[in-house]
């Protein structure tokens, strides 16, 4: 049955012509954008008889080096791939009329052979009336003799062959009678032979040949009736048919012969299929295993009789396809309507799967005797699989949802009811995820969602599966947003939430939570879980070539997919830090906490003001070092993820601070200029931010941020016509205050040298460093 599958695994006829002369003209893609005559004219080198390929490659090559060479080979083999991939969709494209044209040629073959056979009758009659002209025309002379002659033959007896004649036609109807098929056409032959030799010696009158012949073609119309008649027994199977179909391939008929082989065998399976019923059982697969078992089984048996009787000649190989086609197609639609269909409805991709994997195995089973089939229940399936995949989707967006609603927001290990990551003893426990019930559902359907797709990954349901996991991860991560106490405009920003109540995050602890459930998900257990695909996909080591080039293919989309699920955890930590800066910055009355008043106003009091840095900045620290503490438990094995949350939040407040215009034009253009004590206190403040955020809070973007504003402040003080180091106090007034403030924010108290702390944040930061600092800012 190699024919049957031939036009795919046949090779392109040309890979396209391409000029040679360097790397260059190979590395354009010569062959794929000449036009077709172009193409025609390079092809015609190829079409002479005194072609020779060595020659040719040599008188090409001779003069490329290697890696122009190596890049003609790579040329040559996408070339190769794309004109094989071409000629496998043309033959997609015309194989109806490839077998439309074909069966219309074995009929146009059965009728050539008719008229044949009637013109041979037609030649023998007007060569007999002929003959019998010529005897009439004899003299009388002669007409005595003939009289004696025939008198002569009357008295002879006949000869054996003329008795062998005569006896011929009641022979035949005893061998037909009794159903001797092969005897009645080694008969049927030995007349054919009998016939042509009487012609040749002249042993028989032309009455008896043409008698003789008139009784060939007469019983042998006789016998194929007889032999179709029992074809299309329901009783006749096994060798009965193949003999039957056989003996009519004999008889000259051929293609009446492999048409009435089929259709045995599509009586025989409709037949059998009459006992299974939907109905009778609730599990779909198990009917879609007793449907299969029976549809392939029969074309299977097909597939034998047909080579064993026919061969592999293209005309009969090209109708098995198309009828084995039509039987696999009726078979999809059967599975699809009492079985797919409601798995689609109702999200049973599980269910679906497994009807799937039954399927593709019994194709499996014809593929490795020759027939494909299985492009045919892939189209079928491909709709209802990707409909149950949606439905699987929305069902897990909606429990985890409904769960959000309810959710407290507390890190837990994974509850009883929910399968663990690993097997749950004391060593492995804190190898468990720790999320809140929410994210914990998610991921325990995100898993079994992997499983259950995994075996449809010849459907090419990958890139599906991955977008539809993005989606819905996506959306969660809106879920976790909103439950930020954020502003009624950031809530309007959020798609898909539509009427969707989650429960508030309403203290730092459980909005860190939040983070480390998007975090968590999307650097960890969804990675993990979309291995799943590879590694089911890797299990079969038929090719290990092809798996290894699926395997670097596969590399890059997962990186891509991982980079996406990356930036939503990004915007959740951007409204995260967002939020607090705010809280910061604004009070609840809508007034600000930093504002350039705050500065410009110190020149204007009697009092001599209190050294220390203004309290929102306090409360920056505050608040870092509060999450802080907070995070090294949560975020335990994510240390990085903590730190650049950290210093997210750092830079949030600062380049709002550089950022704000209408501090900068009080500052700057305001009727009141900046005086020595406002910046003597916003310097301290950011000296201060410095401090504490070196090496833990502060990126080394947010610390030139902070240089370039410090700069801005001491220009605009420049400008009164003041020099700013003549009102600044020595750096280490300022290292004294910063250390002296973070030291009662952080509840420890200075050393009694007063030296910082070793495992201080800001043990790094030296005078040094803050006269660099002063220095940058006078300049």
């Amino acid at each position: 049955m190699a024919s049957a599958k031939s036009s795919r695994s046949r090779p392109a006829g040309h890979s396209g012509v391409f000029p040679v002369g360097g790397a260059a003209a190979v590395g354009g893609g010569g062959g794929g954008g000449d036009g077709g005559v172009q193409l025609a004219d390079k092809l015609k080198i190829f079409k002479t008889d005194n072609f020779d390929p060595d020659s040719y490659v040599q008188s090409k090559c001779q003069t490329m080096n290697e890696k122009e060479i190596r890049h003609l080979c790579s040329y040559l083999q996408d070339l190769k791939k794309a004109s094989a991939e071409e000629m496998r969709k043309s033959v997609y494209a015309n194989y109806a009329a490839f077998i439309r044209t074909s069966k219309e040629i074995s009929d146009l073959e059965g009728e050539l052979l008719s008229i044949r056979n009637l013109l041979n009758t037609q030649a023998a009659l007007i060569h007999g009336l002929s003959e019998g002209v010529q005897i009439d025309s004899l003299t009388s002379g002669t007409e005595g003799s003939a009289e004696d002659d025939i008198s002569n033959v009357e008295d002879q007896e006949p000869s054996e062959i003329q008795k062998w004649a005569a006896d011929f036609p009641d022979m035949l109807d005893v061998l037909l009678a009794e159903r001797r098929v092969d005897e009645a056409l080694d008969a049927l032959d030995e007349a054919e032979k009998v016939a042509a030799d009487a012609k040749r010696k002249q042993n028989l009158t032309t009455t008896e040949i043409l008698a003789l012949k008139r009784s060939v073609s007469d019983n042998r119309q006789r016998l194929a009736d007889q032999l179709a008649e029992a074809a299309c027994q329901s009783s006749t199977r096994g060798i009965e048919l193949r003999a039957a179909a056989s003996a009519l391939k004999r008889l000259g008929d051929g293609p009446r012969a492999h048409s009435l082989l089929l259709n045995a065998h599509n009586q025989r399976l409709q037949c059998n299929m009459q006992t299974i019923h939907p109905s009778s059982t609730s599990y779909g697969g198990a009917y879609t295993a007793a449907l299969a078992q029976q549809v392939f089984s029969v074309i299977a048996q097909a597939l034998s009789d047909s080579v064993e009787v026919f061969g592999d000649e293209s005309c009969y190989a090209s109708e098995l396809v198309t009828w084995a086609t039509k039987q696999v197609m009726s078979f999809a639609l059967l599975v699809k309507r009492h079985v797919l269909s409601s798995c689609a409805a109702s999200g049973g991709l599980r269910a679906a799967a497994e009807c799937v994997q039954i399927s593709l195995g019994h194709c499996s089973l014809l593929e490795a005797r020759g027939l494909s089939v299985s492009s045919v229940l892939l189209k079928q399936f491909k709709p209802s699989l990707e409909q149950a995949l949606d439905a699987n989707l929305r069902r897990i967006e909606e429990s985890t949802s409904a769960l959000a609603a309810a959710d407290d927001w507390i890190l837990t290990y994974p509850p009883s009811g929910i399968r663990p990551l690993t097997r749950s003893s004391a060593a492995n426990l804190a190898l468990q995820p720790k999320l809140s019930s929410s994210a914990h559902r998610f991921n325990s359907l995100v898993q079994d969602f992997f499983e259950d797709v995994a075996p449809l990954l010849s459907l090419q349901l990958g890139g599906s599966t991955m977008d539809g996991i993005t989606q819905i991860f996506n959306s969660y991560v809106n879920l976790l947003i909103s439950a930020l106490p954020v502003s009624v405009d950031d809530e309007a920003n959020l798609d898909g939430l539509g009427n969707k109540i989650v429960r508030m995050a309403e203290t730092e602890e459980q909005q860190l939570a939040l983070l480390a459930n998007a975090s968590l998900l999307a650097e960890e257990l969804l990675p993990r879980a979309a291995m799943k695909l590879s590694s089911i996909n890797q299990s079969n080591m038929d090719d290990f070539r092809k798996k290894g080039t699926d395997k670097q293919s596969r590399v890059p989309e997962q990186r891509e997919w991982k980079r996406k699920l990356q930036r939503m955890v990004d915007r959740l930590r951007d409204s995260f830090c967002r939020q607090h800066a705010l809280e910061l910055i604004f009070t609840d009355e809508g007034e600000t906490h930093l504002s350039a008043e705050m500065y410009i106003s110190m020149d204007n009091t009697v009092e001599e003001p209190e050294w220390v840095p203004s309290p929102i900045f306090q409360e920056l620290y505050a608040k870092l070092n509060r999450m802080a503490s907070i995070a090294a438990e949560m975020f335990v094995g994510r240390e990085r993820f903590a730190t650049l949350l950290m210093m997210r939040l750092t830079e949030t407040v600062i380049l709002w601070l550089s950022e704000d215009q209408a501090f900068w034009e009080e500052i700057e253009q305001g009727p009141r200029p900046l005086g020595p004590l406002g910046l003597q206190q916003f310097y301290l403040d950011m000296q201060f931010v410095i401090i504490f955020g070196q090496g833990r809070f502060l990126s080394r973007h947010v610390h030139q941020v902070i240089l370039d504003i410090i700069d801005r402040a001491m220009a605009a003080f420049s400008a009164t016509g003041m020099n700013p180091d003549s009102v600044l106090p020595g750096d280490d007034w300022f290292l004294d205050v910063a250390h002296e403030v973070i030291s009662m924010i952080s509840g420890r108290g200075r050393a009694a040298n007063g030296d910082r702390e070793v495992n201080s944040p800001t043990a790094s930061v030296s005078a040094h460093s803050i006269s660099s600092f002063r220095s940058h800012g006078s300049t």
